[in-house]
């Protein structure tokens, strides 16, 4: 999927335009608070603080305070003052969905975010879910160059308005710290930063670079991203760090800076020269972040800034790793946060944290999944990245506690869903990609805790969740409203399903004449056979995009590509769908795996009875709802069709995973006030927060309060 234009370019035509016209951190305490700061003086408006823990799982919350009793205290204090609850999560509870609903208090029906990928109904391609964008268009010139007419401008794609913006217009002050979904940047009465949906500088979600002298064996690990090296006789490489395509190029080719290399064997490090700075590191060391500039037009029209970290692998062979170049928070290419140089401040070691990541999925799994990196490699990038969100929590609250006006504050945390996706197979010794061997083994390195091993890294996670809420509450006054809440929970990710592939066995879906399904699984490096341009749309009814939609050929709604030879035709009369729908759904929800005969998706919901809003039209027909242990396929996801219906679960993917029905994935509740009784949700945390300040919910909100009025 590639990322809309605007958000790589979106400074670039301003740019052109005016060109045209003329560390060492704080470490929170361990054991549970003793001492809390004494109430701060009155203030004009109360003091709310919501710690936000993306994945963080009510089970898992329990068994690792109960297995970790000395590492859990600051979460069992907390859970001992007003119980530990369950949070309901989005329908489907993907991360944009459910924080969408928390940041609009709507429904996807009234925000209009439904997975992380929607589909375009004239192409069935997938389109990202968070943003849309206007075509581009282009005058043509000389050769290769063109000149941008305009177009490609984008916007959120959510509908509804952020709750701080609520909060804003009654001069309510509020901080928001990398809010996933929050990306074009929505201000508040305060600092307002992005997160989670954020792009890279050269794609959507960023593409590491591997430097290695030898083709990898991973069939995951072969792309354009990894560069192929020559060592030559001084010891010397040069390459390039590959950026951005120009839209000022036809060809879009990626735009190129040096990077030259110095192997010192003797001393056992290397010399990486990018950018005018001079990196040295040994094997398995991390550089700091260095400023990069793309030029996209001669002397300097057009440049893109952006930051990138190195780690060297090994020497001999030599193999390098290169972080997605990330949007500069000194210099951004778009805004990141609101106020716009509210980011440089907080890059700045002198008034901040110095450079940080600015890519929405900061922990690398892609390069895990292509295994360019270890897991301990996976996980010491990953300690980098939650070392960072110390700092900055640290920042923030310094910020905050001096306010004297008090407010809302929101802080995120991501490391406990990503590192979850990819630590589960480590975790769980019944899954099918569980390697014994590996998982006895000592992690003391990266978890500083004496005998921890890889099969307690999920736990580890959250221990080190503990530190951050024993550092929280140390700081916060103690007569604060604390909220901890996560958008979903966690679940493991044992047997990949491909809804397209059953669609197609049920007839539903119809290939065209001489067009197969893949033949070759996909851990077998398959020629991907696309929903896109094989299949016969006069004779299917109904096709997956998505990690949970199924959408229906459907007349009136699904429209011809004027772009191509083929017709794609609309076969399902309206008046059909709900009894076509009702079919199968029915079937996906009797349907048994047959290694062991589970129920593979547990229930399916019908988008016109779930959903309320202006936009439920837009919402997939279905969604699928899996039972624990199942997930979509990347493949099928992605619009492709694979060998299988059903496969173990063996690599090159997430292998825990929260895209099931949302039942089995219930999100966490925490706070240090009353939690009412009852069922809530993340619509009604929105409720509750508007509520504290007296703001009455917008137009469309569902939701009730949550704690006890004090």
């Amino acid at each position: 999927m590639k990322l809309p234009r605007w958000t790589t370019y979106p400074a670039l035509a301003a740019l052109f335009a005016m060109a045209w016209m003329a560390i060492p951190h704080r470490v929170g305490p361990a054991n549970p608070l003793r001492h809390r700061p004494a109430g701060a003086p009155p203030t004009t408006h109360e003091r709310v603080v919501v710690l936000g823990i993306d994945g963080l799982d009510p089970e898992l919350l329990a068994e690792a305070m109960q297995r970790f009793p000395q590492r859990m205290q600051n979460f069992q204090s907390l859970v001992d003052e007003q119980g530990l609850h369950s949070l309901g999560t989005s329908t489907p509870p993907q991360s944009p969905v459910a924080w969408s609903n928390f940041i609009t208090g709507l429904g996807p029906g009234g925000h209009g975010i439904f997975d992380f990928i929607h589909r375009d109904p004239l192409t069935r391609a997938p389109l990202p879910s968070t943003t849309k964008s206007t075509p581009t268009r282009n005058l043509s010139l000389w050769g290769d160059w063109q000149f941008p007419l305009g177009g490609g401008d984008s916007s959120s794609n959510r509908s509804g308005e952020a709750f701080w913006t609520l909060l804003a217009r009654r001069g309510i002050p509020a901080d928001i710290w990398r809010m996933p979904a929050n990306f074009p940047v929505e201000p508040a009465e305060g600092l307002s930063f992005s997160g989670m949906m954020t792009p890279a500088v050269d794609s959507a979600y960023g593409e590491f670079t591997y430097y290695t002298e030898e083709m990898p064996t991973s069939a995951f690990s072969v792309g354009k991203k990894v560069k192929i090296v020559r060592v030559d006789s001084n010891d010397g490489i040069s390459t390039s760090l590959s950026g951005p395509g120009s839209p000022f190029s036809k060809s879009a080719q990626p735009a190129q800076i040096p990077l030259n290399v110095h192997l010192d064997r003797e001393h056992a490090a290397v010399a990486v020269e990018i950018a005018g700075n001079v990196l040295v590191l040994e094997p398995g060391e991390w550089s700091q972040f260095v400023p990069v500039s793309y030029s996209l037009l001669p002397g300097g029209l057009a440049d893109m800034n952006g930051i990138v970290r190195f780690q060297l692998r090994s020497i001999d062979p030599f193999q390098m790793y290169a972080s997605p170049v990330n949007i500069d928070p000194a210099k951004p290419i778009a805004p990141v946060s609101e106020p716009v140089q509210a980011s440089a401040e907080l890059a700045d070691p002198r008034t901040g944290i110095g450079p940080f990541y600015t890519q929405g999925m900061p922990e690398d799994v892609g390069a895990l999944k292509a295994e360019v990196l270890s897991v301990p490699e996976f996980m010491q990038q990953a300690d980098l990245v939650h070392r960072e969100g110390e700092r900055m929590l640290d920042y923030a609250l310094d910020r905050y506690v001096k306010k004297p006006e008090g407010g809302f504050l929101f802080f995120y945390f991501s490391t406990v869903d990503l590192c979850s996706h990819m630590m589960w197979r480590h975790h769980d010794g019944a899954h099918p990609h569980h390697d014994a061997e590996f998982a006895a083994q000592s992690s003391e390195a990266w978890s500083k805790r004496a005998g921890s091993t890889w099969k307690d890294s999920v736990f580890d996670l959250y221990m080190r969740m503990d530190v951050v809420l024993g550092q929280l509450r140390e700081r916060l006054p103690a007569d604060v409203t604390l909220i901890v809440m996560s958008d979903h929970g966690f679940a493991p990710y044992t047997r990949k399903f491909s809804l397209n592939t059953w669609l197609l066995d049920e007839g539903y879906l119809v290939l065209k004449p001489g067009r197969e399904r893949e033949q070759k699984s996909a851990d077998e490096n398959a020629e991907p056979v696309m929903i896109m341009n094989a299949v016969d749309w006069s004779k299917t009814r109904a096709y997956g995009i998505g990690f949970n939609g199924l959408y229906l050929n459907l007349i009136g709604r699904e429209g011809d590509d004027p772009h191509t030879e083929d017709v794609e035709v609309a076969i399902v009369e309206p008046q059909d769908a709900p009894a076509l729908l009702a079919e199968i759904k029915a079937k996906l929800e009797e349907l048994r795996d047959p290694k062991d005969g589970a129920q593979v998706v547990l229930r399916c919901d019908i988008a016109s009875q779930v959903y309320r809003g202006a936009r439920t039209a837009e919402a997939p027909d279905l969604i699928v709802g899996y039972n624990s242990g199942y997930d979509n396929s990347d493949e099928s996801t992605l619009g492709r069709i694979p060998k299988d219906v059903l496969a173990d679960n063996l690599g090159g993917t997430f292998n825990g995973s929260h895209l099931m029905a949302p039942d089995v994935v219930m999100g966490t509740l925490l706070s240090n006030r009353k939690v009412l009784p009852g069922r809530h949700g993340l619509e009604d945390l929105t409720v509750e927060i508007l509520a504290r300040y007296g703001v009455a919910p917008a137009a469309g909100m569902e939701g009730h309060r949550v704690l006890e009025s004090r």
